[in-house]
């Protein structure tokens, strides 16, 4: 493009000169011949010229008229030179219709389930939230007028004056440091242009900036800028920046934070509140405040209220929900991609309770550090679930996601007992011990077996050197199926394996409950399936567990119910449905099971932790070999809450059992579920048919009631016992 404009400048150059030269041979000839006509009676020589030579006056005249073609000539070429050169410039230049198609990049936020807790907010090099400016004070839009650009409203996208005044400045203390860039031209440069110092980025950013104030009102293009330019380390635009040092939307901010706002753009990482120039900052707003008052924008009063006013900043926060957070992270990770929830302004509504999480993580830290002391027990971790739909209502993946690793001096990854960044309900695998045996005990029932068939626990070779023992090294002969699930007795567990449930039918079974990471064959297993010989993750034995609390249906577990993008719009929802897997006849038994005490007693005690009264609270432990993990799982109608309890680098726990380290956990999780969601006491699962009857309400029926009687004895019949 450049070479065809030079040679289309070089033939009209070409024809300039003819033309030129046409015209000055027309001028001399036209002057030639009265000068012949006015000597040709004059009698020469013949070697003597036909005419004079023109007068030396001519020849200044031929000078002149050279001069002026050369400078026509030379004019001509810098028009051209200066249209070349502007087309250069401007060729690859963006057009300002592109402006409404440029997205402006925004952090993802993600909330509880309720939408009230904003528990995180991702993003890349930009964190940002778009609001439109009736969302933003007029103080703040005040604030950034009177500092950035004073008569923003007056001119035509650059301030000539401004420019001069630069100029001038910049000449006397002989720097480049005077800036004039208006806010439509501070607008372009954020958004299309880089911050180099040079004349063609200049003058870009004034054509930019010239064609966008004609195309768009002064209002957007202000929003624009609000919404664009960083307010500080990362963050971009005032919204943003408003809930980050203030904890509250840009709406609700005060003559001075919207001053201080105003003042942090000129450099955001150097005026930042959480850094080392404070005073700086603050002199800068108190500079803001004064242009606000010269603007006429404020009076002097409300200049100095707003000068001695003590802002309280925002801590620094790190993520809450850590690695319930993380997790969701992953997810939307994985679905979209890195890019996507760093810069797309997504919402992310969660599954998370709060007020659970709060709890969970609190119960957890605490008893972390009690196990820590009694039995060596480094970590924890939790799963809260609701079981009729899947959802996460709290995850706490480790005793405490921001403390060190311990003990101190070990090796992350090889020795150490302790380490906070690992996510155990999702990342590891760990042998869940008799808290399994549920699984096993319930395929037997889908086969027909009930919690009164008979098996015999006794010393029993199951071929191949294994002779498993009870956790006590005791036996008790022919027991129902009943008690030795309640008693958690392991010779009987996997003879109901064996010779009711059925390994693969089990593993079959394991993974429509929500069981991922059976993934092996029967035979790699064996009959040591039953006493919960195979890795699982903690999320998946909420799942498993929850279609106990339900009646038989399998939900896969979340952690997102809805996503919505940047203009509103829902592009995700969780509509998992649920499977019919169990009877609700085995369901029934095994939450029976589960929950009686009594049938427990034997080997738990009668007044063990596990023990609940007033509410049917079904659960069971579990110890793998050598006491290396310790497991509690438990549910209500409302919640299900997984516990474990061991040491990253499954060394032992000193002489303990499931009960000792997780149980204790698990049993004020399950209390605060019971509080939190509501659940029903045992004496009001059944609804009381007198309970909203009104006394006339109440002798009618008594009548009805009578009269009944009275028929069935008349025919001879018992009447059924009320």
């Amino acid at each position: 493009m450049l070479v065809f404009s030079y040679k289309i400048m070089k033939n009209h150059i070409e024809k300039i000169k003819i033309k030129v030269r046409q015209g000055a041979d027309t001028f001399f000839n036209k002057k030639k011949k009265p000068i012949q006509e006015k000597y040709s009676d004059h009698n020469y020589k013949t070697d003597k010229p036909s005419f004079p030579t023109a007068p030396k006056k001519k020849k200044k005249k031929n000078w002149i008229f050279r001069i002026i073609s050369g400078l026509f000539l030379l004019f001509v070429l810098c028009v051209l030179l200066g249209i070349i050169g502007f087309f250069y410039m401007t060729k690859d230049l963006p057009r300002p219709k592109d402006f409404t198609d440029t997205e402006f990049n925004q952090s993802t936020k993600i909330y509880d389930y309720k939408g009230e807790v904003l528990l995180s907010s991702v993003y890349g090099e930009e964190k940002r939230t778009y609001v439109p400016l009736s969302r933003i004070p007029k103080l703040m839009q005040k604030a950034v007028i009177a500092t950035e650009d004073a008569n923003f409203y007056e001119h035509h996208g650059f301030d000539v004056k401004a420019i001069l005044r630069a100029i001038r400045a910049d000449f006397i203390t002989r720097s480049a440091n005077q800036g004039a860039s208006t806010i439509t031209q501070q607008l372009i440069r954020a958004t299309f242009l880089t911050n180099e110092k040079t004349i063609t980025r200049k003058v870009k950013e004034i054509l930019l900036a010239t064609e966008l104030d004609r195309k768009y009102s002064k209002d957007q293009i202000l929003e624009w800028y609000l919404n664009k330019v960083p307010f500080g380390v990362n963050l971009y635009g005032v919204e943003e920046t408003s809930l980050t040092y203030f904890e509250k939307p840009a709406q609700d901010l005060n003559l001075a934070e919207c001053a201080l706002l105003a003042a942090s753009i000129q450099s955001p990482s150097y005026y930042s509140p959480y850094g080392s120039h404070l005073d700086d900052l603050m002199a800068r707003k108190n500079y803001v405040l004064k242009r606000m008052e010269q603007e006429g924008y404020i009076n002097s009063k409300e200049k100095e209220e707003a000068e001695k006013y003590e802002f309280k900043f925002a801590k620094v926060q790190k993520n809450v929900a850590y690695h319930f957070v993380e997790y969701v992270k992953s997810i939307l990770a994985d679905k979209y991609g890195p890019d996507a929830l760093e810069t797309k302004g997504l919402k992310i509504y969660t599954t998370l309770d709060w007020d659970m999480q709060k709890a969970a993580e609190q119960i957890v830290k605490d008893g972390s550090q009690n196990n820590r002391k009694s039995y060596g027990a480094y970590n924890a971790a939790m799963v809260v679930m609701d079981p009729k739909t899947g959802e996460i209502r709290a995850l706490v993946g480790s005793a405490d996601p921001f403390s060190d690793s311990l003990p101190a001096g070990c090796t992350p990854g090889k020795n150490c007992r302790f380490e906070p960044w690992m996510n155990i309900p999702v990342q590891s695998e760990r042998q869940p011990g008799s808290s399994f045996k549920p699984i096993v005990y319930a395929q037997a029932f889908e086969k027909g077996a009930t919690d009164q068939t008979i098996v015999v626990d006794e010393p029993t070779d199951f071929g191949g050197g294994y002779r498993p023992n009870n956790f006590d090294m005791s036996f008790r002969g022919p027991i129902t199926m009943r008690n030795a699930l309640a008693q958690s007795l392991n010779i009987p567990a996997i003879k109901t394996l064996r010779d009711y449930a059925g390994l693969q039918d089990t593993m079959d079974l394991a993974k429509k409950m929500g069981i991922s990471t059976i993934t092996r064959s029967a035979s790699f297993y064996g009959l040591p399936f039953a006493l919960g010989g195979a890795d699982v993750k903690m999320v998946d034995m909420a799942s498993a567990f929850s279609v106990f609390a339900n009646g038989g249906y399998a939900i896969p577990s979340s952690a997102i119910i809805k996503i919505v993008d940047s203009k509103g719009e829902v592009i995700y929802k969780n509509d998992k449905t649920p499977r019919k897997i169990l009877s609700e006849n085995t369901c029934n038994m095994i939450t029976s099971i589960l929950s009686d005490n009594a049938a427990r007693a034997p080997v738990f005690g009668a007044n063990s932790v596990l023990r609940f009264d007033d509410y049917r609270v079904s659960v069971k432990t579990g110890t793998t070999q050598d006491s290396i993990d310790g497991w509690t799982i438990g549910f209500t109608s409302d919640a299900v809450v997984v516990v474990w309890a061991g040491n990253n680098d499954r060394t032992p726990i000193k002489g303990a059992i499931g009960e000792m380290t997780a149980a204790p956990m698990w049993r004020k999780a399950i209390e605060k579920s019971i509080q939190i969601y509501g659940t029903k006491p045992i004496y009001a699962e059944e609804e009381n048919p007198w309970e909203n009857l009104d006394e006339e309400e109440k002798n009618q029926k008594i009548r009805e009631l009578l009269e009944e009687l009275q028929k069935k004895q008349q025919s001879g019949t018992q009447a059924p016992a009320q």
